[in-house]
């Protein structure tokens, strides 16, 4: 009667539609208020963990399980219908989610269990359950009075809407932009493999003919990002980096007053709470604890790498002038990336396109299991998938112990479960990699399930888990060949998906990835470290007509080039933290022109251009795309990399693909959650804490 209530581990995609989740949605917001209201009526007589801490987990699991349901189409099968129906549940589902920890009568069970002999007696991972609770209720309102819990309310309905307006905006200004192309000269330098992408596009919108080609060109990553790093036409160039310019800015879709909108609410929800921003709200339960630290951390990397910043822009702009024979002069935009390509095949005779047919999709991912199976003691196997169309049934498996086809959204997703060193299932999870119109951009990784591990009365729980990402499409019967920058990406996005699926924590809330964010990103960044090896690339990099794997010469090569403008690419990011941080911490209530605030900002982290392009925060969906996110966490991604950094040390002085060291990983940080402190968890496995010079050392610039 309510598909989106599914009790079925393998989901029934097929029944998932949009005419049915007001109703899904209202039964779940329906279950989760009863059961909170059982837990309040509890008798403070008979209270125990089990009762109070783990009932409150449960109380809301069917809820998050269908809104992540409906979350998750809205990220991968957009459509008018959908998000329509997302739109009209969201301040529902935001305001009930907001009420939970202002709600005065379980805020005193919380307290009033706290105070007994069994709540003091508590010790491990049930003593941190019940003190991140505590701390979490606090957090977000639980202390304060009945007005200003009114108002907390309002502002996280407002704010899910605001973000979730800003984030339709990007998809919608992203896809509104194409260029078609008929003269061939003007893709001259172009990689053959967005030419083979580009026509085949164009052939799906029936533009041009077999006989009579036409090119479609679009703002998704595998088809900007080589066009401005190849193509010899400067105006084509210039048109696609226009087009990008124009995501989230301009016209019906422009994000400029909706980021206001949304720097102001979560300012006036922070003074609610008591602190003096957004990031010190954000950042109490991070490694960081304060905006200020989080600025200082961003600033004091900033002047590590400040002159070597300084010395890459010069050289590339030198290097410009000996080849036109003109003087040194300031770049424009679209010329930085196509210049800063061409020297680095010039300095190390390297073209990043030499290595894509080393990288098929499917063999990358095969190595890349057989990897998990070597270092983490893990087996990974695929199962059949099938696409149902809406109404037909289905002949799929819905159990996971039975055979049979399990169904899929798209007709290129696949299906993995994955097995421990015992043969026991932990955990399954979806992997979808190429762009779609109605797909949102980026690469990421969430979770369906979350599972717990088997205690006495209780069978194990499997993880489900979905692994997505916007690669290189295979085109013309030939499988994806990914870049190698891509390659990064799925061994990122499958770190994260390793730690939810190793996740081995008895409490829901601190199982898998719930741990702080800047720790989060340790596994993902760690599991890039394995793109660079020779050991670990044999496994996975393999010519995809040949078999063989990547020359001595290219992978002298790659590791030669592999720290060309290294301190660029660390700026870059310290930029968007930088942006991040500031805006939450001094400039929320500003309203100033956001184009100028930013270079304002940014003075010093960013190159000189001729001509200055509008700030990339329209389009920054890691900020503005959801009521928190990365907001004033985005300098976790460098945080978290002078982590793994240090800790990828230890499989290089004791084996890339030492067993006993991926198992010390797999015991000490993936499956622990947040189950400990994060700064023990790295004790744990590196025997101290870390080095920060650990990320300066690996870019070549210490």
């Amino acid at each position: 009667m309510h598909p989106f209530l599914t009790h079925d581990f393998h989901i029934r995609w097929s029944t998932l539609t949009p005419d049915v989740i007001q109703a899904d949605i209202d039964e779940a917001l329906k279950l989760a208020e009863a059961n909170l209201d059982a837990l309040i009526s509890l008798d403070r007589g008979k209270m125990n963990f089990d009762s109070v801490v783990l009932a409150l987990d449960e109380a809301t699991r069917v809820l998050n399980e269908s809104w992540g349901l409906v979350q998750h189409l809205d990220s991968l099968c957009n459509s008018p219908a959908l998000r329509e129906a997302h739109n009209a549940m969201l301040p529902k589902v935001s305001a009930f989610f907001a009420k939970i920890p202002l709600n005065e009568h379980l805020w005193d069970l919380l307290e009033t269990f706290s105070k007994t002999d069994e709540a003091k007696a508590l010790t491990g991972v049930r003593k941190r359950a019940l003190d991140e609770t505590m701390d979490s209720f606090r957090q977000h309102g639980a202390d304060l009075p009945p007005d200003k819990k009114k108002r907390l309310e309002e502002i996280e309905s407002e704010l899910s809407q605001a973000t979730q307006k800003y984030s339709e905006n990007v998809l919608d200004s992203t896809n509104k932009w194409e260029l078609i192309i008929d003269t061939p000269e003007r893709l001259k330098g172009l990689p053959k493999s967005l030419l083979d992408a580009a026509k085949a596009d164009a052939l799906a919108k029936n533009l041009g003919s077999e006989e009579e080609p036409k090119y479609r060109l679009t703002l998704k990553a595998p088809c900007l990002i080589p066009v401005m790093e190849y193509a010899e036409d400067e105006s084509l160039r210039h048109e696609m980096w226009l087009g990008s310019c124009g995501i989230g800015f301009g016209g019906e879709h422009d994000n400029t007053a909706l980021i206001w909108q949304i720097l102001r609410l979560r300012q006036e929800k922070a003074q609610v709470l008591g602190k003096a921003n957004f990031a010190d709200v954000v950042l109490e339960h991070r490694m960081a604890k304060t905006g200020a630290t989080a600025l200082r951390f961003t600033e004091d990397l900033y002047a590590k790498v400040k002159a070597a910043f300084d010395r890459e822009t010069v050289e590339l702009q030198e290097y410009r002038a000996e080849e036109l024979h003109q003087p040194t002069d300031l770049f424009q935009p679209w010329e930085v990336a196509y210049w800063a390509e061409k020297r680095r095949r010039a300095l190390f005779d390297f073209d990043a396109e030499e290595l894509r047919p080393f990288f098929p999709l499917d063999k990358v991912l095969a190595g890349m299991f057989t990897l998990a199976e070597k270092v983490f003691d893990l087996r990974i196997t695929e199962r059949e998938t099938i696409v149902v169309p809406h109404g037909e049934p289905s002949p799929a498996s819905t159990d996971p112990h039975r055979p049979g086809p399990v169904e899929v959204w798209h007709p290129l997703v696949k299906f993995f479960e994955v097995r421990n060193e015992k043969g026991t299932h932990i955990g399954s999870f979806y992997a979808d990699w190429h762009p779609r119109d109605s797909k949102r951009s980026g690469a990421w990784m969430n979770y369906l399930k979350g599972g717990l591990p088997p205690v006495e009365g209780r069978d194990r729980r499997l993880h489900l888990g979905l692994i997505c990402g916007n690669m290189t499409p295979p085109v013309e019967g030939k499988p994806a060949l990914l870049t190698h920058d891509e390659v990064c990406t799925v061994f990122h996005e499958f770190g994260h998906l390793l730690h939810q699926l190793c996740g081995n924590v008895e409490i829901p809330s601190l199982n898998g990835v719930s741990v702080y964010w800047d720790f989060v990103e340790l596994p993902s960044q760690l599991l890039e470290n394995f793109c660079w090896e020779r050991e670990s690339l044999d496994l996975f990099a393999r010519h995809f007509e040949t078999g063989e794997t990547i020359p001595a010469r290219l992978f002298k090569k790659m590791l030669a080039a592999r720290n060309y403008r290294a301190a660029s690419a660390i700026m870059r990011q310290l930029s968007f933290g930088k942006l991040d941080l500031e805006l939450h911490i001094n400039h929320a209530t500003n309203g100033a022109d956001l184009d100028k605030l930013a270079r304002d900002l940014l003075s010093g982290y960013t190159m000189p251009l001729k001509t200055e392009p509008p700030t990339m925060a329209r389009r920054f969906g890691h900020l503005f795309s959801s009521p928190v996110g990365y907001a004033a966490g985005y300098y976790s991604y460098k945080w978290a990399e002078v982590l793994d950094a240090d800790a990828f040390t230890r499989f290089q002085k004791e084996g890339v693909l030492n067993p006993a060291v991926g198992r010390s990983f797999r015991d000490n940080i993936l499956s622990k959650g947040n189950s400990e402190d994060p700064a023990k968890l790295f004790r744990d496995f590196m025997g101290r804490d870390p080095d920060p010079m650990a990320l300066l050392i690996r870019a070549g610039l210490a």
